[in-house]
């Protein structure tokens, strides 16, 4: 039962992947292209906590962590520039 709910996971998720790539290089804004990045990003992690659940395995989820902060650091400093011009102060 779990295998046929992991499968099925990995077909939406890929299909929410494949729009996400869509936005991102079709999007009519730069905040939309954000948006459709930080997206990606999550079914991205998504995608490799599934891999985890499927093959048994932790670090997967210890990779899936550090993407995650990596994906909001990158958001927020892309939000930040483009509102200011300048990640920095």
């Amino acid at each position: 039962m779990l295998n046929a709910a992991v499968e099925i996971a990995f077909v939406m998720i890929a299909t929410a992947l494949a729009l996400n790539i869509y936005r991102l290089l079709v999007g009519p804004d730069t905040t939309d292209r954000i948006l459709a990045f930080d997206t990606l990003g999550i079914n991205s992690i998504a995608l490799l906590v599934l891999y985890g659940i499927s093959t048994n395995s932790t670090a997967y989820f210890e990779v899936a962590l550090l993407l995650a902060l990596l994906g909001f650091v990158g958001t927020i400093a892309l939000c930040k520039f483009l509102l200011r011009g300048d990640i920095s102060e």
